[in-house]
């Protein structure tokens, strides 16, 4: 989901500045952009998910919002039985949303085609096996609920980026948006994105685990939605 904000993205990542010390969770780019930080002793993965947890600051679809989806993709897996690679999942998991962010946002184009595009120069450097960076590419690419994926990795965290639209977790994301000063969005605009999401999403998931657990989320969201219009005078009074 897209919402504008930040700069528009017009510069290449990607060459690292080498330093004799540790320059943190992320270090700066040619252009002063932000990369993660190269492999330390724990590797690559705690330098993406470092990178995002200190980048990707947001209640709908941050850093929270990657690692839970990372998690249910495996999930998912487990329980059709599908084996994946688990390099391509962490990376693409924990980094789909970076077009979200400033500055790396695009107004122009989709988040998903400018992540995908973004991420030889966001992995490169870390250790990331590079041979896996295509299949990383599609994945992002293909993330959002609109889109069909393909592959085993693209599948399970497209699905799993669905579901988290929907059921609970899709009310709270969205109502974790609301300004609490009285901006954009409000409570009425927080709903109309719930309500938008469940007329979109539910349809939209291609693995047999997904669709059954699609069924209740879809019926969660569906319940909260009736319970919160009765209680606040049709959401008038939110």
């Amino acid at each position: 989901m897209a919402i504008a904000r930040g700069n528009s993205i017009g510069v290449r990542l990607g060459v690292w500045v080498v330093l004799a010390v540790s320059c943190g969770l992320a270090c700066a780019g040619e252009d002063g952009s932000k990369v993660p930080a190269p492999a330390s002793a724990q590797g690559w993965r705690q330098s993406v998910g470092d990178f995002a947890r200190e980048q990707f600051m947001n209640p709908a679809w941050g850093a929270s919002h990657s690692a839970r989806i990372y998690s249910l993709a495996r999930d998912l897996a487990a329980q059709d039985k599908v084996q994946l690679d688990d390099d391509v999942l962490f990376a693409a998991a924990h980094l789909h949303d970076i077009a979200a962010f400033p500055p790396w946002y695009d107004a122009n184009r989709d988040h998903s085609d400018v992540g995908a595009d973004l991420m030889e120069s966001i992995l490169k450097g870390t250790g990331f096996p590079m041979e896996k960076l295509g299949a990383v590419r599609g994945a992002v690419r293909t993330h959002m609920y609109y889109r069909d994926p393909v592959g085993p990795e693209a599948t399970y965290l497209h699905d799993a980026d669905t579901l988290d639209w929907l059921g609970a977790v899709g009310a709270a994301r969205m109502l974790a948006l609301i300004d609490p000063k009285g901006g954009k969005p409000d409570g009425q605009a927080a709903i109309k994105m719930i309500e938008d999401n469940l007329q979109k999403v539910p349809g939209r998931t291609f693995s047999p685990a997904a669709k059954a657990r699609e069924v209740e989320r879809r019926d969660q969201l569906a319940r909260f939605l009736k319970a919160l219009s009765e209680q606040s005078g049709e959401f008038k009074e939110l």
